[in-house]
C-alpha cells in the first residue's frame, strides 16, 4: 500500500493562548498536508504515559475484546433499532441521542515553556486545551474513558465534563503515544449520583465489518463548544499517514478515512456506525487548502487490544520532587529516517551511561535502543522524562531494549532496573 505523508493538525482545541487555533505539524509527500483532528491545543499536556504496543494484539475480534473490557453498574448506551431505510434517512438523530451519554469533553491544563524570540529568554505559561473522550469501561473504583494521547499529553490537570455538564477531576491511566491512544480514569466517588444515572458506557463494534460507502456518524467537542454531531460515509479503509513535528515523524497505519466533518476538539471522539456502535476513535484530518472531507479514525480492531491493556494499568499520580526517579542516561530519538536507513527500531538510542548509576547497575550500555519503559512505548527522551514523573526512586521497572545481533537485525530483550532517587544523583553533580 502506498504510504502518504502529510502535514498534520492535532485537533485538540486550543482554549488558551499560546498560538490560537490548532497545532500544525509538518510532513512531506506529494505536497499533501494533513491535520491531526484533536481538540485544539493551547497547552501541552502532562501524560502519565503507560502505553502498550499494538504488536501484542491477539487474534480476537474487536467485539470479543470489547466484551472483556471492565464493566460495572453503569448501563450500556441504548442501541437504535434502525432499518436500512431509516439508516439512509433519519437514523442519525437516533444514533446521536442514544450515544451522547457516553461522550465526554476533556479539558487539559498545562504549563509550557515559551521562548521570547526578541530577548531569547524562556518563560512558563499556562495553557488550556480541549478534546473528547468516549466512556468505554468501569472498574470497582473508576470510570474509564478512551481518548487520543495528544489530548492528554503533558497535562498538569485534567477535567472531564459529562452530558449534564457536571465536571470532575481526572487522571491519565495510560497512554500509547505511537498509536495516539490514551485511557483517562475518573474516580466513581467523585461523580455525583445524578450524573451516574445519566451517563452510559458506549457499545463497541468491529471495524473489520465496516465497508467503504457505509454511513457513519462522528460526535465530538468541536471547537470546545460542547458535543456536536456530523455525518458522512466511510471514504476508504486501511489508510496510512505519516505526521512530522520538526525532526520527529510518527506513522499512523490502517486508519478509517471518512468525509464526516472532523474539527479541532473532535480528537478522541467517536466514529459510529448506524447501529450506534463505536467503530473508530477520531484522530486526524487533512487540512491543506483545497482539501475537503478527509478525516481519519483509529479503527476499533486496532485500538481495542491496546485499550484493554491500558485499562488494566495501575492509575498513577505525579510524585513529589523529593521522591523523583533517576536512571542515568543520555539518549537520542531514533528518527524515521534513521530507522529506514539503518533498520533500527523506533525508540531512544542510548548515547551515554553514567558511572555508578541505576542504568549502569542494570547493565544498560551505549548503543542499546530503549523501546519500552514499564511496558510503555517510548520514542524520545521527552517521552521517558514524562513517564518518570509518575515513578518514585527505589521502584523496580522493566526496560525493554533492542540490540543489534546476527545479520545486523535488532532483537528485543527485557532488563530489570531499580530506579534511583534523582536528588541523590543531581545534587552530586552540581
Amino acid at each position: 500500500m502506498k504510504k502518504r505523508l502529510f502535514a498534520v493538525l492535532i485537533a485538540a482545541a486550543t482554549i488558551g493562548a499560546f498560538a490560537g487555533g490548532t497545532t500544525m505539524l509538518q510532513a512531506n509527500d506529494n505536497g499533501a498536508k494533513l491535520q491531526i483532528a484533536g481538540g485544539e491545543t493551547e497547552s501541552s499536556q502532562d501524560a502519565q504515559t503507560e502505553g502498550s504496543d499494538s504488536s501484542d494484539s491477539s487474534a480476537q475480534s474487536a467485539t470479543e475484546v470489547a466484551a472483556s473490557l471492565p464493566t460495572g453498574n453503569i448501563a450500556k448506551a441504548d442501541q437504535p433499532e434502525v432499518t436500512e431505510q431509516q439508516a439512509e434517512n433519519s437514523g442519525v438523530s437516533e444514533v446521536a441521542t442514544d450515544v451522547m451519554p457516553a461522550l465526554v469533553s476533556i479539558t487539559n491544563m498545562s504549563v509550557q515553556k515559551v521562548q521570547d524570540w526578541f530577548s531569547g529568554r524562556t518563560y512558563e505559561a499556562q495553557g488550556e486545551s480541549a478534546g473528547t473522550g468516549v466512556i468505554m469501561g468501569e472498574n470497582d473504583d473508576e470510570l474509564l474513558i478512551v481518548t487520543n494521547n495528544h489530548v492528554v499529553a503533558d497535562s498538569d490537570e485534567l477535567t472531564v465534563s459529562f452530558i449534564d455538564e457536571k465536571s470532575v477531576s481526572a487522571q491519565v491511566k495510560g497512554t500509547d503515544a505511537s498509536n495516539d491512544l490514551a485511557v483517562v480514569a475518573v474516580k466513581l466517588k467523585d461523580i455525583p449520583d445524578e450524573t451516574l444515572k445519566k451517563i452510559r458506557v458506549a457499545n463497541v463494534g468491529d471495524s473489520d465489518d465496516v465497508k467503504v460507502g457505509e454511513q457513519v456518524v462522528a460526535i465530538g467537542n468541536a471547537l470546545n463548544y460542547g458535543q456536536s454531531v456530523t455525518t458522512g460515509i466511510v471514504s476508504a479503509l486501511n489508510r496510512d499517514i505519516t505526521v512530522t513535528d520538526g525532526s520527529t515523524q510518527v506513522n499512523y497505519e490502517d486508519l478509517i478515512q471518512t468525509d464526516a466533518a472532523i474539527n479541532p476538539g473532535n480528537s478522541g471522539g467517536a466514529l459510529l456506525n448506524m447501529s450506534g456502535e463505536v467503530i473508530g476513535i477520531n484522530s486526524a484530518k487533512a487540512g491543506e487548502n483545497g482539501v475537503e472531507g478527509m478525516g481519519y479514525a483509529i479503527p476499533t480492531s486496532k485500538a481495542l487490544p491496546i485499550i484493554e491493556k491500558l485499562m488494566n494499568k495501575t492509575t498513577r499520580s505525579k510524585v513529589d520532587e523529593k521522591d523523583a526517579a533517576y536512571i542515568g542516561i543520555t539518549g537520542e530519538e531514533v528518527t524515521s529516517d534513521v530507522q529506514q536507513l539503518y533498520g533500527m527500531p523506533a525508540g531512544i538510542y542510548i548515547a551515554s551511561v553514567g558511572d555508578n548509576t541505576p542504568a549502569s547497575d542494570a547493565g544498560l550500555t551505549r548503543g542499546m535502543i530503549i523501546t519500552k519503559f514499564d511496558d510503555t512505548s517510548v520514542s524520545s527522551m521527552s517521552d521517558l522524562t514524562d513517564l518518570l514523573q509518575y515513578y518514585k526512586g527505589g521502584e523496580k521497572v522493566t526496560i525493554t531494549v533492542a540490540q543489534q545481533g546476527e545479520g545486523g537485525k535488532y532483537k528485543e530483550s527485557d532488563i530489570s532496573l531499580k530506579l534511583g532517587l534523582r536528588s541523590k544523583y543531581v545534587s552530586s553533580t552540581q
